[in-house]
């Protein structure tokens, strides 16, 4: 420590690196690229992390939808081609069968998947919208960003069969004036008039939801249109620690054997795995984060040496100054430790500098990313604990890499360095 603190040791230390500018810079190359290429690598991992992290905020990570199609195969005296029908009554033999499910919403729509839109009108402004029929449940799978003073559809609202709806910020703005509150209003849904409890705010990555979607309570919906106990889709969470896979396998097969339907036919029932496809994502970027481990410390480890060989050249060369040193009463320590600092202080140098020159081209990608419209790519930073980590690792590889020109130097005979012409 104490030679540390000494002036003559960094004296020494830049004057060396003075009488040899281009060496020591393209000694230093190696590492700076190393830790950039970690840095780099690390943030840009990080940045898709949080883009897909924001694209999924609103929906639940284990979620996937199941719906209805026609069977392939006949089946306990069905034909081929069925047309499968969901009921609301399955839910409860999910709930009952499948205890891994957390959640679910059945949902039945007009104005999508090819049906008619409902036909909305408020005093002489209309237009054609997509109309839910939903439970509470399907704010606890997809949240729904309400602005203040509004709400979603409560379970009041289903058991009185309530018409009131929450309608999209979009719709606000084409059916109602500019400075005008919506909550209270009425719109009129089909000629049938709804009061307005909230208006939720377009969140990307739903699906094919958008932002004037209206929603209104399914057993209302089952009025106005005359559904029955039809459901279009089901949207299902399961707990966070289920397998999502397996799940959607075990949903399937209750369906099947609901509705009766060969326990091999692949194609009555159909479904999305949200969870899955999520899964597959922070895999990816969980391979870009052990990627970019690798190539950086193999870049590194590569600089460093490159350090190594550089201070064993400046050994040989310096060997007369280290003969003189000894012979003056250096010890062997004040020698070894003198090379380990060089070593350090080049190794600390380059890294620190490909740190910062990484950090701002991490913020260079994150301004012409930000906004971009469909891009999920969000704040590409690194982990303070991965900066810290890496900067421990160029200190432990300095010094070991640093004792190997040090031992050399160590081992010169203070006679035959004075003799060294």
């Amino acid at each position: 420590m104490r030679q540390i603190l000494d002036r003559n040791t960094w004296i020494e230390i830049f004057q060396s690196i003075r009488n040899n500018k281009l060496r020591t810079f393209l000694t230093m190359v190696g590492v700076f690229i190393g830790i950039y290429i970690y840095i780099g690598l690390s943030g840009a991992a990080k940045g898709l992390d949080n883009g897909f992290e924001k694209q999924f905020e609103t929906i639940a990570r284990n979620s996937l939808f199941a719906w209805g199609q026609s069977t392939s195969m006949p089946y306990a005296g069905f034909k081929t081609g069925r047309r499968i029908q969901l009921k609301l009554n399955d839910v409860d033999v999910l709930y009952n069968r499948v205890p891994e499910i957390e959640n679910i919403a059945p949902r039945n729509v007009k104005g999508v998947f090819g049906s008619d839109p409902g036909i909305i009108t408020r005093g002489l402004k209309s237009g054609n919208y997509a109309v839910y029929g939903d439970f509470p449940a399907f704010a606890r799978i997809a949240t729904k960003k309400i602005y203040k003073g509004g709400r979603f559809i409560n379970e009041d609202d289903i058991e009185q069969a309530r018409k009131v709806c929450v309608i999209g910020e979009r719709t606000q703005q084409e059916l109602f004036e500019e400075d005008e509150n919506p909550i209270g209003g009425y719109i009129r849904i089909d000629n049938i008039y709804f009061q307005v409890v909230g208006v939720h705010k377009f969140t990307p990555g739903g699906g094919f939801e958008s932002d004037s979607d209206i929603f209104i309570p399914f057993t209302t919906f089952r009025k106005l249109y005359n559904t029955g106990e039809d459901v279009s889709w089901f949207t299902i969470a399961a707990y966070d620690d289920a397998d999502v896979i397996q799940v959607e396998e075990d949903i399937k097969a209750v369906l099947k054997n609901i509705h009766k339907v060969d326990p091999k036919d692949e194609r009555a029932f159909g479904s999305f795995n949200l969870g899955e496809v999520f899964n597959k994502i922070i895999g990816f970027s969980s391979g870009m984060t052990f990627l970019s481990l690798i190539v950086g410390v193999a870049c590194i480890l590569a600089g460093i040496i490159g350090i190594g060989n550089i201070l064993l050249i400046s050994v040989k060369e310096r060997t007369k100054e280290l003969g003189v040193r000894r012979a003056l009463g250096a010890t062997p320590t004040e020698v070894r430790n003198q090379i380990i600092i060089e070593s350090l202080v080049l190794t600390l140098l380059a890294g620190v500098i490909g740190i910062i020159f990484g950090a701002l081209t991490l913020q260079l990608i994150d301004v012409v990313t930000r906004g971009g419209d469909g891009i999920p790519y969000t704040n590409p930073t690194v982990p303070i604990p991965y900066v810290l980590g890496s900067m421990l690792l160029m200190i432990i590889l300095g010094i070991l890499i640093g004792l190997i020109p040090a031992q050399r130097a160590v081992s010169i005979r203070p006679i035959d360095a004075l003799r060294e012409e």
